[in-house]
């Protein structure tokens, strides 16, 4: 089997890609957030979806932490509404969750004891005998490992057993409110299982227990409800933490859960934050530690980069032309890279050729643009209908051009989400779309996109650049809105009518006029010199500058062909098709994206300008405007 059949970049998910037949055990990438979760410096793991929260904490609880025994808390999606609705009597909603959460963990605490007082302690502790009497007596396993359903922990919150903790708890737990009750119960629960600790008295080689806490997105919906169930996770975590000393706590979460949460502790949580941010040589390492777990075979990154897949596209090195497509993530990387090596054997190729990367880089752009509607289908339903505002448009948009498409569609915006009108306003859009990466901002001469440079859009910043990962599924791979040039001598071959209903000719004359092809390439040369202007978007100067280009080079073989007395060559209408072509190209670099920028506003004068020229100097009347 060559090394192309056995690459593989691993699976999509870090679920999956721990399982047997996935790359995340030998494929992993230590990583500074790893490290701060393994050493005990962060407790709290921020990252967006697919930056590799979930592969660190999958790697933690399979291979373990030295000294620790993992414990993997993860809430079910079915029981959300559950979750969302608990409330108890007499305490704030977010108490209420946070004391839901202690007891989660709390059990968490217990189950470790038990387990390990039987594997490491040979005496009988009575202490621990009770906890075990504890979890039996409401319906919990003794095994770690084994969790029950959230909604099932609800109910068993809702009517703790403290039975075996003896027969005088009643006048301790009792309280005026639900919730000081489940408040004082708790406080019994967490007595008892410090004094199960002082009992056992462990030393210091006994493993002690790190929590691990992941996947609340599964319960999470975006309404006060939800924030307040994050919230008490993370005041209950850190409550876990500080109390039992020999636990830990570590919570996964995403960064766009995170940044909504508004309460009075939040600031405690700074020193315990460690976002996940993946630099281009990061990423491309771990791009090359999945192709040798993968292939058992000690590739360096110039075989991957040069022999496995092609040395460059479109003039652009490999490992930078697939990150460019990315929003700098593990999981879009491996996904674009698998797509790469799957559509080059489907094509039946040795290597991964260019043409292999193009045609999946389609698929790819497709994908990615529905897994960002998904990522936020939460937080901003309306998504799909911002999307379809840059479909068949040029890459690049101002920020009035962008107002005025939103115009277009902002009533019917408003009739479909009636509740977020303030998100509905160009700024709004333009920080949304900026800050989930569909729209990079131009910065001092540079695009920068919000994994590059955070910092909100400011409202002088008016220039705005389509993702390069989303330009093939909206189909809008030009910087402009131009259209793509057709050739003169194409079209009049094909269809001579067309040149006549953008104006007609007053005066014919005999015999070839080679001034009027001098005037043509006079013109086209007087406005390649303008695109020497250093304020013009050199994307947009180039797109121009092909078009003239290509206008001139049929101006000489229209020249060409009369010399030498060949064809059918209608030199008026040659002409008329030129004016025509440099009046339609200012008129819609006008209206492009770019249009509201001086630079090119003086392009496009300087078109329609060099049009009137060749139609008086023709005897042109135009019928446009």
């Amino acid at each position: 089997m060559d090394r192309l059949s056995r690459l593989y970049f691993g699976r999509d998910d870090a679920e999956s890609d721990i399982t047997e037949g996935g790359l995340l055990r030998e494929g992993f990438l230590r990583t500074a957030a790893y490290d701060a979760a393994v050493e005990g410096r962060k407790r709290l793991i921020i990252g967006r979806k697919g930056s590799g929260k979930s592969a660190i904490c999958m790697t933690l609880a399979s291979a373990g932490v030295a000294g620790y025994v993992t414990s993997l808390v993860t809430p079910d999606a079915m029981s959300l509404d559950e979750i969302r609705r608990f409330e108890l009597q007499g305490v704030t909603d977010v108490i209420a969750k946070s004391l839901f959460w202690r007891y989660v963990l709390s059990l968490q605490v217990a189950k470790h004891l038990v387990s390990h007082a039987a594997a490491a302690h040979r005496r009988s502790v009575p202490a621990v005998g009770v906890l075990r009497k504890f979890l039996t007596a409401n319906g919990q396993s003794i095994d770690p490992k084994l969790h029950e359903q959230f909604w099932r922990a609800i109910q068993r919150l809702k009517s703790l057993s403290l039975g075996a903790f003896g027969a005088n708890l009643s006048v301790e737990v009792e309280a005026p409110s639900e919730g000081l009750k489940t408040f004082n119960q708790l406080e019994v629960v967490e007595r008892h299982l410090l004094e199960c600790l002082r009992a056992l008295a462990c030393p210091l080689d006994h493993d002690r227990l790190l929590l691990l806490v992941d996947q609340i997105e599964q319960v999470w919906s975006n309404d006060p409800q939800s924030d307040a169930m994050v919230t008490g996770l993370l005041l209950a975590a850190k409550h876990v933490s500080s109390r039992f000393s020999p636990v830990r706590c570590v919570v996964f979460l995403r960064s766009d859960i995170y940044d909504v949460l508004r309460f009075s502790e939040g600031d405690k949580f700074r020193g315990e934050e460690m976002r996940i941010d993946w630099t281009s040589v990061a990423l491309q390492d771990l791009a090359l530690a999945r192709a040798r777990a993968s292939t058992c075979d000690p590739l360096t990154a110039m075989e991957l980069w040069a022999e496995l897949f092609p040395h460059e596209v479109d003039g652009i090195p490999m490992p930078e032309y697939l990150l460019s497509r990315t929003l700098m993530r593990p999981r879009d990387l491996i996904q674009f890279a698998n797509a790469c090596r799957d559509t080059a054997e489907k094509n039946g190729h040795g290597r991964v050729e260019q043409q292999d990367v193009l045609e999946a880089e389609v698929q790819f752009s497709q994908w990615k643009l529905q897994d960002l509607v998904r990522e936020y289908e939460v937080n901003y339903p309306f998504l799909a209908d911002l999307f379809t505002l840059f479909q068949n448009s040029g890459y690049i948009i101002s920020r009035a051009a962008l107002s005025a498409r939103l115009d277009t569609r902002q009533s019917t915006l408003l009739r479909r989400f009636p509740q977020y009108t303030s998100n509905l306003t160009v700024d709004a859009v333009i920080d949304i779309l900026y800050g989930i990466g569909f729209l990079g901002v131009e910065r001092k001469k540079q695009i920068r996109y919000v994994y590059q440079d955070p910092a909100r859009v400011e409202p002088d910043e008016c220039r705005f650049y389509l993702h390069p990962g989303f330009r093939q599924a909206l189909r809008s791979v030009t910087a402009t809105d131009l259209h793509p040039y057709r050739s003169a001598m194409m079209i009049d071959r094909m269809s001579p009518v067309d040149f006549g209903r953008f104006g007609e000719v007053v005066g014919i004359r005999g015999g070839p006029d080679f001034g009027l092809l001098d005037s043509v390439g006079r013109a086209g040369e007087r406005i390649m010199r303008r695109l020497q202007d250093p304020r013009l978007l050199p994307e947009a100067a180039q797109e121009i500058d092909s078009r003239i280009r290509a206008m001139i080079d049929d101006t000489l073989t229209v020249r060409r062909e009369l010399v030498v007395g060949l064809g059918d060559v209608d030199l008026y209408g040659y002409v008329r098709w030129a004016v025509e072509f440099l009046s339609d190209l200012g008129r819609r670099l006008q209206a492009s994206g770019v249009g509201d920028d001086d630079a090119v506003r003086t392009i496009a004068r300087t078109m329609e300008d060099e049009a009137r020229r060749l139609a008086s100097e023709a005897g042109i009347r135009l019928s446009g405007p």
